[in-house]
C-alpha cells in the first residue's frame, strides 16, 4: 500500500500540497482562488433546504489526509488489490483503463489505435501538463468550484483525476475503464472530465472502491461531463466506498444539440453520502437517460439531489431512481425537473421507487417541478412499499428459503433499471453486488 505524506486540509496543508506537484501557472492560480473562497465559506447549515434531511456534524474533515505525494514503489502491489476490487470490467475487453490510489496515478493505459485517431485518456494532472489548452478549454465547465465549501475544497485539492477527450467523429466501440481506490483511513479528492466533441461516441465503466468494506475516509469529488453536438456516451459509475467514510460528490453534465447521455450510478457505499447531480440539455434534439440504484444497510445515510435542467427547445429526459433500504439505513432523494422559457416542446420525466426492507429504515422522496415554458410534458412519481408477504410465502411454497425468496424479490425490483444497461458484465455485476448486501428480511 502507498506511503502517502500526511497533511491536513488548512491551509498549511494547502502549501504542501501545491508544492507537492508539477502544474502550470493557470492551474495553481485556480487553485488557489479555490482555497480563498473554501477558507471563507461556512459549512453547509441543518436549516438549509438542500441539507435538513442529511446531518453531517459527526463530520470533522481535519481527521482526514489532503492528498500530497505517494511512495511509487507499492504501486505493483496496490494495482493486484484493485484488480481484485474491480467488477465491471470483469470479462470486458477494454480499449484503456486509468488506476488511482488514493488520488494518485498508479497506471494508465489505451489502446494505440486510439492516440493516432487523437483520442487523450489519462491522468488529468498529466495531460494538464501535457496538453494545457485542451484541459484550459473545458476545466470547470460544467462543475463550480463555488458551489459550496465542499466543492470548493475539491477545486482547491483535486489530484490525480481522469481525463477523457474524443476528437469530432470518433467511435470508441470498446468500453474505457477508471478505478479509483481508497485506503483504510484516507481520501480521494479525484475530478473526472470527460469531453465528446462532434459526433463522438464512448462508453466509460467508473469504479470506487475501498480496501475493505468497513474502511473509513473521505472522498471530495467532482464530474464534470461535457457533450457537444451529436455525439453520445454511455456511463456507468459504481460507488462503494467502506462504509465509514463520508462521500461528498458534484456531478453535472451538458448535453448538446441532438446528442445523447445514458448514466447509470449505482450506490451502494460509504457511511454518509451527499451528492448533487446535474444534467443541463443545452442543446435542442438533446436527450438524456439517467438511472440511479441505491441501496442501504446497517446505518448508512444515502442522499442524492437530481436536476435535469432544460435550457433548449425539445429534449427529452428521464431520471429513474430505485432504492432499497434495511436495517436502520435512510435514503433521500430530491429531484426538480426545471425548464427553462425558451425550453418549449420538453419531455422531462423523473421518478423515484422505494423498497423498505426494515421497520426501522426510512425513505424520503422529494420530486419537484419547475416549468417557465408553456409548452411542455413533465411528470414525476414516487412509490415507497414494504416486501409483500404474498410473495415471499409463494417462494417459500416452492423450496426457497427467506433469504433467497427476498433476493429475488429485490432483484425484480431493481430489474427495470438492469434492462437498460446494455452490457451483459456490467448488468450481471450490479446484480450480483446487490444481491451480496440482502440479508433475510424481517
Amino acid at each position: 500500500m502507498p506511503q502517502t505524506s500526511l497533511s491536513t486540509f488548512d491551509s498549511a496543508g494547502f502549501e504542501s500540497f501545491v508544492a507537492s506537484r508539477p502544474q502550470p501557472d493557470w492551474l495553481l492560480a485556480l487553485r488557489r482562488e479555490a482555497w480563498q473562497h473554501a477558507e471563507t465559506m461556512q459549512w453547509p447549515e441543518r436549516r438549509h433546504e438542500e441539507w435538513i434531511r442529511t446531518d453531517i456534524r459527526t463530520f470533522q474533515i481535519q481527521k482526514y489526509p489532503a492528498p500530497v505525494e505517494t511512495d511509487a514503489t507499492s504501486a505493483v502491489d496496490v494495482l493486484a488489490k484493485m484488480e481484485s476490487i474491480h467488477q465491471l470490467r470483469d470479462g470486458v475487453d477494454l480499449a484503456g483503463s486509468i488506476e488511482t490510489f488514493d488520488s494518485h496515478l498508479v497506471n494508465e493505459s489505451i489502446d494505440e489505435s486510439l492516440v493516432a485517431k487523437g483520442v487523450v485518456f489519462g491522468s488529468l494532472e498529466r495531460i494538464a501538463a501535457e496538453h494545457p489548452d485542451l484541459v484550459r478549454e473545458y476545466l470547470y465547465t460544467a462543475f463550480d468550484p463555488d458551489y459550496d465549501k465542499f466543492a470548493a475544497l475539491h477545486a482547491a485539492f483535486w489530484s490525480g483525476g481522469q481525463f477523457l477527450y474524443v476528437p469530432r467523429g470518433v467511435v470508441i466501440d470498446r468500453p474505457l475503464h477508471i478505478g479509483s481506490v481508497m485506503s483504510d483511513g484516507g481520501s480521494d479528492t479525484s475530478h473526472t472530465l470527460i469531453v465528446l466533441d462532434e459526433g463522438a461516441e464512448a462508453t466509460v465503466l467508473h469504479e470506487c472502491n475501498s480496501v475493505t468494506t468497513d474502511a473509513k475516509g473521505v472522498h471530495l469529488g467532482a464530474i464534470e461531463v461535457i457533450q457537444k453536438p451529436g455525439s453520445h456516451l454511455r456511463y456507468v459509475n459504481l460507488q462503494e466506498w467502506g462504509h465509514k467514510s463520508f462521500n461528498f460528490g458534484h456531478q453535472r453534465a451538458t448535453i448538446g444539440r441532438d446528442s445523447t447521455l445514458q448514466w447509470t450510478i449505482a450506490a451502494m457505499g460509504s457511511m454518509l453520502t451527499k451528492v448533487n447531480q446535474t444534467v443541463e440539455l443545452t442543446g435542442a434534439g438533446a436527450n438524456s437517460q439517467v438511472n440511479g440504484v441505491m441501496f442501504t444497510e446497517g446505518r448508512q445515510h444515502l442522499a442524492y439531489h437530481t436536476q435535469q435542467h432544460h435550457r433548449a427547445v425539445n429534449c427529452h429526459s428521464d431520471f429513474l431512481y430505485k432504492a432499497a433500504q434495511q436495517d436502520q439505513s435512510r435514503t433521500v432523494w430530491r429531484g426538480m425537473i426545471k425548464v427553462d422559457e425558451e425550453a418549449q416542446k420538453t419531455d422531462g420525466y423523473q421518478r423515484n421507487d422505494n423498497l423498505v426492507l426494515s421497520a426501522s429504515a426510512r425513505a424520503d422522496s422529494i420530486p419537484g417541478l419547475e416549468i417557465e415554458a408553456d409548452d411542455v410534458r413533465c411528470t414525476h412519481g414516487s412509490t415507497t412499499a414494504k416486501v409483500d408477504e404474498e410473495q415471499i410465502f409463494y417462494a417459500r411454497c416452492r423450496g426457497f428459503t427467506r433469504k433467497e425468496a427476498t433476493r429475488m424479490i429485490v432483484s425484480g425490483f431493481f430489474q427495470q433499471i438492469f434492462d437498460r444497461i446494455t452490457i451483459d458484465s456490467v448488468r450481471e455485476a450490479l446484480g450480483a453486488a446487490i444481491a451480496r448486501q440482502v440479508r433475510e428480511y424481517e
